[in-house]
């Protein structure tokens, strides 16, 4: 087998192409996915994991990557992250105000994907369309502009009565989603939701909510040659050793002959990352 990167794992870098470009990170290595597929590829954890914030080593990560220590304390680690509508940064107890600022009071796009099915979701404006490509998404269309991260939060919270919020990973997995009419659901979602929409508009005005109007959904197409037979999950804690044939990848997801892996889930993992020559 030969070695192409050691030491602390990263979610894979994503690029929007024809289909998606895929790199490990691994510390300053950045090793090219694609070329793999149809190879035997082997990660093996060494034992180690190490805060992605301080480098502390921690023997379980919190929050994908971090210690217990700067979960505890870190803005990026609060409950505010999984659920915006809860941000407590006007109530003065921000973990940290620069960077609640920074992130949070900035620019937000809500969206719709289909990666298992429809979902509705929120990232921040620059983070489009890397979030997509991170969910596996096959399409995805932004819907509204929004000033801030809370705000999305509260639009998110009022459209995810009416379609779901999450992906179902398995069914991810198990092959390309049946393409939908994004436009069209949007537009029935926007009825649906008007009062909901015109009050949240009334609370925070009518620019911190902006409809975003034509703009087409994007198409996305992801490196898997073949989809598993069978979903089976790899898991590092327990046997410290996923290897197989890669198949493709899809989201944060390897997908092997053998199994498959979500790569984020270990952030900040010391891992060995080898193929066949």
């Amino acid at each position: 087998m030969l070695e192409l990167a050691r030491g602390s794992l990263s979610k894979m870098a994503a690029q929007l192409d024809e289909p998606v470009r895929y790199a490990f990170r691994s510390g300053e290595v950045e090793v090219p996915v694609n070329p793999l597929i149809g190879r035997h590829l082997r990660l093996e954890y060494l034992g180690a994991i190490h805060c992605i914030h301080c480098g502390r080593r921690t023997k379980t990560s919190f929050s994908q990557g971090y210690c217990y220590p700067c979960m505890q304390k870190l803005a990026q680690c609060d409950l505010c992250i999984m659920s915006p509508e809860r941000c407590h940064y006007d109530a003065g107890t921000c973990r940290e105000p620069a960077w609640g600022e920074r992130f949070c009071m900035t620019d937000h796009v809500v969206y719709l994907a289909n990666s298992s099915g429809i979902k509705v979701g929120i990232t921040r404006a620059s983070q489009v369309p890397t979030r997509w490509l991170d969910q596996g998404a096959s399409q995805a269309l932004p819907i509204l502009r929004v000033a801030t991260r809370q705000q999305a939060g509260f639009v998110e919270d009022l459209l995810r009565s009416q379609v779901p919020d999450r992906t179902n990973w398995r069914a991810l997995l198990k092959g390309d989603a049946e393409p939908l009419d994004l436009p069209a659901i949007r537009d029935e979602l926007f009825e649906r939701c008007a009062e909901g929409l015109e009050a949240l508009q009334r609370r925070f005005g009518l620019q911190a909510i902006q409809p975003l109007a034509d703009v087409r959904p994007l198409e996305i197409r992801y490196p898997v040659e073949a989809y598993p037979a069978k979903i089976s999950t790899f898991n590092l804690d327990k046997s410290p050793v996923a290897e197989g044939t890669l198949l493709g990848v899809k989201g944060q997801y390897l997908l092997f002959d053998s199994g498959v892996i979500n790569v984020r889930k270990y952030t900040a993992y010391q891992i060995a990352i080898s193929c066949a020559g």
